[in-house]
């Protein structure tokens, strides 16, 4: 039996979860194209810890509280019965700081609420700073704060890394390349790079950020900005971090420790840079600077030994958006997950492979709708 040739463009989290699930399928033929560069899942590091936002917006919640959901359960198939990598994910738990006092106590509402409908919320109470002390030994603050005990961290660049190796493993193709434009001859997509034309039964546009870019020439009107976010990483030399739990202070600069000492800081939030993937040292220097107010001397003064740089994807009203792509045959796409990629990124992978399969989707289409977003001018 002839395969169905199935293509997704864009390695990021949801093309690479999407390519993992498609491989296993004996049926199709995968091919992943990814050229590697300005990608945001690669350059971030994420805080699995939906639960505690106060984002009113109910779809969107359900989005991330089912991607929360869904890592363990997804990361222990991928692994086939190994024990998931603490480089790529770990359930360490989540300390949430408000200079005010009482935003904790109402937070800590929303958090037992929610839990009723999320258990994998796991144990919620405000812990003194003595208690904080425990968990993270260079502590200094005076500063309370919520603990989620469900809350775990992911790397990104590790994530993805293993996702296509074993993609790789099940048959799957990487094609480490630049698709140039997207064609359609009758009712079969055509992805054109440098090297060659190839045509497909059904195509996976995960290319967040850079969708404009192959729909525009086919007359579509895409809403998709840009948003720079940069990080850094700093190394703890001689300090166990290994199931130390995230750190979320006041504001969006976020504290996430790995292990061996490794601590990642950040991310900015830059809407006016465009594609710009340079790294501002200066910018970088204060965000640490502000993030490890409240520890010790040794975290203040440890070493600075990587600096990532990447691209996230948002629409003007900050929801995402997946589906077919309207008016445009076996063509599938997702964007506009933003800062939450990683959190919802291997579920809206899911949906995708889901679609290519004629699957009932885990999350449904019409609350994420893609005509919001992808028009055509045609």
């Amino acid at each position: 039996m002839q395969k169905k040739k199935i293509a997704i463009v864009g390695g990021g989290v949801v093309g690479a979860s999407a390519a993992y699930l498609l491989s296993k399928e004996p049926t199709l033929e995968v091919t992943l194209y990814d050229e590697g560069v300005g990608q945001g899942t690669s350059a971030a590091a994420g805080i699995i810890s939906p639960w505690l936002s106060k984002r009113r917006n109910k779809k969107w919640y359900r989005m991330v509280k089912e991607g929360a959901a869904f890592y363990p359960e997804f990361l222990s198939e991928v692994m086939n019965g190994v024990a998931i990598p603490k480089t790529v994910y770990n359930q360490v738990g989540t300390l949430l700081f408000k200079n005010n006092p009482e935003h904790l106590k109402d937070l800590l509402k929303i958090g037992l609420k929610r839990r009723e409908s999320a258990p994998e919320i796991g144990e919620l109470k405000i812990l003194s700073p003595e208690e904080i002390k425990k968990k993270i030994p260079l502590y200094t603050g005076i500063e309370s704060a919520l603990w989620a005990a469900g809350g775990a961290r992911v790397d990104g660049k590790y994530l993805v890394d293993l996702l296509i190796q074993k993609a790789i493993t099940q048959g799957a193709h990487f094609k480490k390349e630049h698709v140039e434009t997207l064609t359609v001859k009758g009712h079969h997509p055509i992805l054109n790079t440098i090297h060659q034309n190839t045509q497909y039964d059904k195509v996976i546009l995960a290319v967040a950020a850079w969708l404009p870019n192959l729909l525009e020439p086919l007359e579509y009107k895409v809403d998709i900005r840009p948003q720079k976010g940069q990080l850094l990483e700093i190394e703890l030399k001689n300090t166990i971090t290994t199931n130390w739990p995230v750190i979320m202070p006041e504001g969006e600069t976020d504290i996430i420790p790995f292990e061996n000492g490794r601590v990642i800081i950040g991310a900015t939030h830059e809407n006016d840079k465009g594609f710009d993937l340079e790294i501002d040292k200066v910018q970088l220097t204060h965000m640490l600077h502000d993030a490890v107010t409240g520890f010790s001397d040794h975290f203040k003064q440890a070493s600075v030994v990587n600096y990532r740089s990447g691209t996230r994807a948002y629409t003007s009203d900050f929801a995402p958006f997946f589906g077919p792509v309207p008016e445009l045959s076996n063509v599938y796409a997702a964007s506009g997950l933003g800062s939450t990629g990683l959190t919802a990124g291997p579920l809206v992978g899911k949906v995708l492979a889901q679609l290519i399969l004629d699957k009932p989707t885990s999350l449904p289409l019409e609350d994420y709708p893609i005509r919001n977003y992808i028009q055509s001018k045609k």
